[in-house]
């Protein structure tokens, strides 16, 4: 395979782009995991599998979460553990598969999760206020056709 440079104008502003996404992505990242851990204690891994898990409330398989979150099983068996510890999630049972069991929210679980996804969502308020109601609506269909592109290029 051979690398070519190119010397395209647009080329060069899609890649500034998205070095400005990655950049802006990184920041945004960054300013959630320290609200969550200075105002709740917990981590971004496991506000995502709390996420995942309030979508799903009849529960899900070990899989099919790591599948939810494009992770690896190993990665989610850890913060399952954690968050089975402190009562949020709870394991339960399939029935006919000895091996296979579903985490659930637990009744605490769900009630951590919303005060924390309330103010998940005031944080990502905030840092993108200034984006008005057209700019959303813009930048979201666009976003939306580039990640259905992407999509049917796996």
């Amino acid at each position: 395979m051979t690398l070519h440079s190119t010397s395209d104008p647009i080329s060069k502003e899609r890649l500034r782009l998205w070095l400005r996404m990655l950049k802006t992505t990184r920041m945004i990242e960054s300013c959630v995991r320290d609200k969550l851990r200075s105002e709740y204690g917990t981590t971004l891994p496991r506000f995502d599998v709390m996420a995942a898990l309030s979508r799903f409330p009849q529960g899900l398989k070990m899989s099919q979460l790591s599948d939810v979150l494009r992770v690896s099983n190993g990665n989610v068996t850890g913060v399952v553990d954690r968050l089975a510890d402190d009562g949020f999630v709870v394991r339960v049972a399939v029935a006919g598969d000895r091996r296979a069991s579903l985490v659930q929210l637990t009744d605490k679980g769900h009630a951590e999760f919303a005060t924390q996804a309330t103010a998940h969502e005031t944080w990502i308020d905030d840092m993108l206020a200034e984006f008005g109601p057209d700019d959303l609506g813009a930048l979201g269909v666009r976003f939306e056709a580039l990640m259905t592109s992407l999509e049917g290029k796996d």
